[in-house]
């Protein structure tokens, strides 16, 4: 199905415009790119010196070049072996945003009674500063290994598992939703990259923010230009 341009830069596949955001009870957030500026892998491997080199890995998993994203975030990840913990700190105080209109339709879902996930290939120590900036009810991201004040190059094994890709996005937007007792079909899922898609195939509504091409031809609602805040255009 193709997708028609609802408004300038505002593109819906499969949706009759207006649709009530008080419908849904759940709403999932991709961090990286989507409710935030950066990729903050990038920015962590700018103070190693190799930026261009997980930039290019890091484009080539989000436009789905490469198909083992937990393969991809390792590699990433082991180029960033010997970099200090207060590298994190200077990029979320010097290069971390939110994106422009995150505050505002984060707050529209919350007053709609949404219950807020971010779930991101990410990491928890900016996962959770932007849980608690936005207020967000839950969280899953990935944990940076770490050693006497330096990032080890690893990450750290969880029990439910070391890596969340876009199986575990998708496996816990489905937790929830059990947990709260609600039908996938009354969640929204928001994201960019080829590794938000499985966890997009399962929700009711799915919501591409400036998103990868993959992501933008399979999105029921694509933002293309402007604020994450456009959504309200769409979501009364």
């Amino acid at each position: 199905m193709s997708a028609i341009e609802h408004a300038p830069g505002l593109f819906i596949r499969g949706l009759e415009p207006p649709l009530k955001l008080s419908d849904y009870r759940l709403i999932a957030f991709d961090m990286d790119s989507t409710l935030i500026n950066i990729e903050c892998v990038d920015e962590i491997a700018a103070a190693a010196g190799r930026k261009d080199e997980v930039a290019a890995i890091t484009e080539a998993a989000m436009r789905g070049e490469i198909t083992d994203y937990k393969d991809s975030l390792r590699r990433r990840v082991a180029l960033l072996a010997g970099v200090p913990e207060s590298a994190l700190q200077k990029v979320y105080d010097e290069r971390l945003q939110l994106n422009p209109g995150v505050e505002t339709f984060v707050q529209a879902c919350r007053r709609a009674g949404l219950k807020t996930l971010l779930v991101s290939g990410g990491f928890t120590f900016f996962s959770e500063r932007i849980r608690h900036r936005l207020q967000l009810d839950f969280a899953r991201a990935n944990t940076l290994g770490t050693f006497n004040g330096r990032l080890t190059g690893t990450l750290f094994d969880r029990p439910w598992g070391d890596i969340c890709d876009g199986a575990e996005k998708r496996r816990v937007v489905l937790e929830v939703c059990e947990l709260m007792g609600i039908p996938t079909s009354q969640s929204i899922a928001v994201g960019d990259g080829a590794n938000d898609l499985p966890m997009m195939s399962v929700a009711g509504l799915s919501i591409a923010y400036h998103g990868k091409p993959a992501v933008r031809e399979q999105a029921m609602l694509s933002i293309e230009q402007g604020g994450m805040d456009r959504a309200l255009e769409i979501l009364k």
